[in-house]
């Protein structure tokens, strides 16, 4: 399974649909939607999902100024099962033991916006506990899967699949600039009260610690995400530069 990746314009999106890439989902300017009505068209037949959205929002969406109003995204369906994102490729993110729904979702949010291909959710929220974790997160459910349920079966498919699991906690003894990020990393964050429990920590491949100078014992749950998954794309730019 491909990595999430955003096609930036028609041209790029008509060859996607042409070389049958997993295009899951297609955002246009709604102002521009008369005419892109033939890709449109040919999109929905292939049964891409379609997103109008306003001018304002689209601009937010777009990360060049260059003109398109059409945005593609490639990758796992929002809809696909755990088994087949943790056996794709790309950063997969494992939130475990959180407290706050809003604290989760801004989590997820930061992980949808940093590439990842999927999120996973162990923690004892209600369906309006999650349903809070999705408003938070700017519904990222509808670009990147997101679970809810236990993480031992997870993280044992992880394992199977090839992943690396990387815990990320204060005692970690390795920098997030001194771990390679880029390949097939399974990432775990714990919760605000306790963290990541000590058997989870145990079967962690590496545990990194995010450096701190403050006297706040750890960052938001989401400033941890943020830090590492700031990492990975700055380890990623290298690559591709």
């Amino acid at each position: 399974m491909s990595v999430r990746q955003q096609l930036l314009g028609t041209e790029a999106i008509v060859a996607a649909l042409e070389r049958g890439d997993a295009l899951r989902r297609i955002v246009v300017c709604a102002e521009a939607e008369q005419e892109l009505a033939e890709l449109l068209t040919r999109a929905r037949s292939a049964g891409v999902a379609v997103q109008r959205v306003s001018s304002r929002s689209f601009a937010r969406l777009r990360r060049h100024s260059d003109g398109s109003m059409a945005l593609g995204l490639v990758g796992p369906p929002p809809d696909a099962s755990h088994e087949e994102v943790l056996q794709g490729d790309g950063v997969t993110w494992h939130l475990v033991g959180g407290l706050y729904p809003g604290n989760a979702g801004m989590a997820v949010r930061t992980a949808e916006v940093s590439g990842a291909s999927g999120a996973f959710i162990d923690a004892e929220f209600d369906r309006e506990g999650r349903r809070a974790v999705l408003r938070a997160s700017m519904r990222a459910d509808r670009f990147m899967p997101v679970f809810f349920g236990p993480a031992q079966p997870v993280l044992e498919t992880a394992k199977r699949s090839g992943r690396r699991i990387l815990g990320i906690e204060d005692i970690g003894d390795r920098l997030p600039w001194e771990v390679d990020l880029t390949g097939r990393v399974h990432c775990v964050v714990g919760g605000e009260a306790s963290g990541i429990p000590d058997a989870m920590l145990a079967g962690c491949d590496e545990v990194v610690r995010i450096p701190t100078s403050g006297f706040v014992p750890s960052y938001n749950l989401q400033g941890a995400v943020a830090a590492v998954a700031s990492e990975h794309l700055r380890q990623l730019s290298r690559i591709s530069a």
